[in-house]
């Protein structure tokens, strides 16, 4: 993912609410980038999310993990499982940030608290200062601007060092300023279109959701990282349809 974000293409991530790892090796089979894990809305445990990294990892797609707001080892565990990244939750401050960052990246940058001893580190199997080297460069860390706090903070925040992307999440950003569902908001529009610009100017990836029909709109502001859908909302889809299917042919046969 990091490397087509690095080359200027834009990188297609798909979310995972569903703990089955199946549903994982399923969404990555059908060639999305990256594959959104969520641990601050869902009850999954850290067992679900590593076959969930595992099962992406297969096919060779990188795995995000929205991390719950906690103490750093909540922040540090997914990157340790070997996940591509992580998505902190509701960044309010420019102190926040900074806090987040000093959490999640090796010295220099730094003071993530180090081990070495698992996936992500192959076991203890690659040397020391290069797990460090390959973890800050390789590994991504995203920080959610979903709140009307951080907009003070926002030119300092993107201009941080140590993460890679400011990803606009509109739900609740609209109704953090009362408006809530309301993704015409003037104050969203305007919000949305400061974080783009705030994370190109500072040499950052700006990341959103977006429905397919609107994927044109958000490259255009500068967009790169777009999640498109979610497991539940293509399984609503198509439980619903069959159920509207069913009912229709019943009520003709009945009619019969």
């Amino acid at each position: 993912m990091l490397n087509k974000l690095r080359s200027g293409d834009p990188v297609l991530s798909f979310k995972i609410n569903l703990a089955d790892a199946r549903v994982c090796d399923l969404a990555a089979m059908m060639g999305f980038d990256c594959l959104w894990l969520d641990m601050e809305h869902v009850a999954n445990t850290w067992s679900a999310i590593e076959e969930q990294i595992r099962a992406a990892k297969v096919h060779d797609v990188d795995a995000m993990v929205r991390v719950a707001r906690g103490s750093y080892s909540d922040y540090v565990r997914p990157l340790e499982l070997d996940a591509a990244g992580i998505m902190v939750p509701h960044i309010l401050s420019l102190a926040d940030a900074r806090n987040v960052v000093r959490m999640t990246r090796f010295h220099p940058v730094g003071r993530r608290p180090v081990d070495g001893g698992n996936a992500d580190g192959g076991y203890a199997n690659i040397d020391f200062t290069e797990y460090l080297r390959q973890s800050n460069e390789n590994r991504f860390v995203v920080l959610q601007i979903e709140d009307p706090e951080p907009l003070e903070d926002l030119e300092s925040i993107a201009a941080l060092e140590g993460f890679d992307m400011l990803f606009f999440g509109p739900g609740d950003f609209s109704h953090g300023i009362g408006a809530p569902g309301d993704f015409g908001h003037p104050r969203l529009i305007d919000a949305r279109k400061r974080v783009a610009e705030a994370a190109l100017r500072h040499g950052k990836f700006a990341g959103t959701t977006t429905p397919l029909d609107r994927v044109g709109e958000m490259i255009e502001l500068g967009y790169r990282f777009l999640n498109v859908g979610a497991d539940v909302l293509g399984l609503n889809q198509y439980c619903r349809s069959i159920v509207e299917k069913w009912e229709e042919q019943i009520g003709t046969g009945m009619k019969k």
